[in-house]
Order: structure tokens, then C-alpha cells, then sequence
């Protein structure tokens, strides 16, 4: 019958007030998640505020501010787990970042809410629903920009087309044209294209280019008598 001992109004009107503060503020952020068809949407982010609500709650009533700091960094290195779940890799792209950081937000919420801090729940939720929304315009504007290949970080490869009779002297001029010019190469790999034609592909240490120079040195590499073709491109790293 111990639970009977646990049973205070004012304690369980403030624990009901914690979980619906949470609710309603996850839900909040949630829906904007769904609106925008997030693999996070409406229910995820509800229940991890709700969840981080109830353990920070639990803790307070149980062993007052000390156990619910506690558990609030329990909270805060857990939910990584289930952010992690929502990450993907498709290829060189990764997705599901944003996703997983509004879900640490939605903890963030219910962890305020649970330490009875309504106003700073709002707050957080507030700065959560602006950051997904009102920079959407700025990032879009910023993606649209023009790549500048002298600042940006890049990953870049040099490109050459040979056949396997001269692989061995193409692969050792572009390393040594590219060294020259002060790009050093990080890896270089060699892929079959078929009709005895190999593409080696350099990937160069720098994340930052100088187009002219890279152009002067694809067009020296290309002048090789082993080599049919050469290019050089350039992908913003993730």
C-alpha cells in the first residue's frame, strides 16, 4: 500500500500541468515536422517530449533538483540514440541531420517542462518553430548561390582517361602535375570503363580551388600521349 503514501493533489496536479505543457508544445513542433513529411513527424516528437517530461518529473518528485539534473543528462545523452536512428546516407549525401536535432529539441522541451520551467519550454519551442521555419527562405536563397570554388570547402577530383598499356606512366603524370602545382593527392583509384579504357580518378587533399590553375593542370595532363581525356569537378562536402 506504499502508493498511497505518493498520492499528494498538489504534487499530481503539478506532474498532470508538466505532461500537458509537453504535449502540447511536442505536438506543436511535431506538426510542422509532418507538414513538411519528416520521418519524424507529429507522434515521435509529441512522445519524446512527453517521455523527456515524465523522467525529469519522476526524478523531481523522487529526490528533489539534484535527481532530476540527473536525469536530465541522461535524457540528454539518450536521445542521441534515437536521433541517430533517423540519419541516413545515401551515397555522399546525408539526411535526416535537422530531423534528429528537432528531436533533441523536443527533449529539450519536455525536460523544461518537466523541471516545472513553463515559461523556458515555451521559449525553446519558440526558437525550435523559427528555426525550422523562418530560415527555410535563408537556406534556399544560400543553396541557390553559385559554388565559390576558391572558399567553399570541396571535395575535388581530377579525372583521366587512358588504357592499360600506359596506365602505369598516366597515373605517375598526374600525380606528379598535380603535385607541382601544389594540389597533393589524397587517393587515387583506377575503374575499368570497358573497350580496354581505365579512368583514373585523383581525389586531392585541398578543399579549396583556384579554377584557372586546376584547368592549366588538366590541360598538361591531358597533353600526355597515354592519356585520351582529362577533367577535373568539384562537390561541396556534407
Amino acid at each position: 500500500m506504499r502508493f498511497l503514501t505518493t498520492i499528494h493533489l498538489l504534487a499530481i496536479l503539478d506532474s498532470i500541468l508538466s505532461l500537458l505543457t509537453a504535449f502540447v508544445l511536442g505536438t506543436l513542433v511535431g506538426m510542422e515536422r509532418q507538414y513538411r513529411q519528416r520521418s519524424a513527424g507529429l507522434r515521435t516528437n509529441t512522445l519524446v517530449a512527453v517521455g523527456a517530461a515524465a523522467f525529469v518529473d519522476i526524478g523531481h518528485r523522487l529526490a528533489g533538483d539534484a535527481e532530476a539534473v540527473r536525469v536530465i543528462s541522461y535524457v540528454v545523452s539518450g536521445i542521441g540514440f534515437l536521433g541517430a536512428g533517423v540519419i541516413m546516407k545515401e551515397g555522399t549525401n546525408i539526411r535526416g541531420l535537422n530531423t534528429a536535432a528537432t528531436l533533441w529539441c523536443s527533449a529539450a522541451i519536455g525536460a523544461a517542462a518537466g523541471a516545472d520551467l513553463l515559461v523556458e519550454a515555451v521559449l525553446i519551442t519558440a526558437f525550435v518553430l523559427a528555426g525550422n521555419t523562418l530560415l527555410r527562405p535563408v537556406v534556399s536563397r544560400m543553396e541557390r548561390r553559385p559554388l565559390d570554388q576558391a572558399t567553399g570547402e570541396l571535395r575535388i577530383e581530377l579525372r583521366a582517361t587512358t588504357d592499360p598499356q600506359h596506365l602505369a606512366a598516366a597515373r605517375r603524370h598526374v600525380i606528379e602535375r598535380l603535385q607541382a602545382a601544389h594540389y597533393p593527392v589524397a587517393d587515387i583509384e583506377v575503374t575499368p570503363l570497358g573497350d580496354d579504357l581505365l579512368e583514373i580518378t585523383a581525389l586531392l587533399t585541398s578543399t579549396t580551388a583556384v579554377p584557372g590553375e586546376l584547368d592549366a593542370v588538366v590541360a598538361e595532363v591531358a597533353r600526355h600521349p597515354g592519356i585520351r581525356h582529362a577533367a577535373w569537378e568539384s562537390a561541396s562536402l556534407d
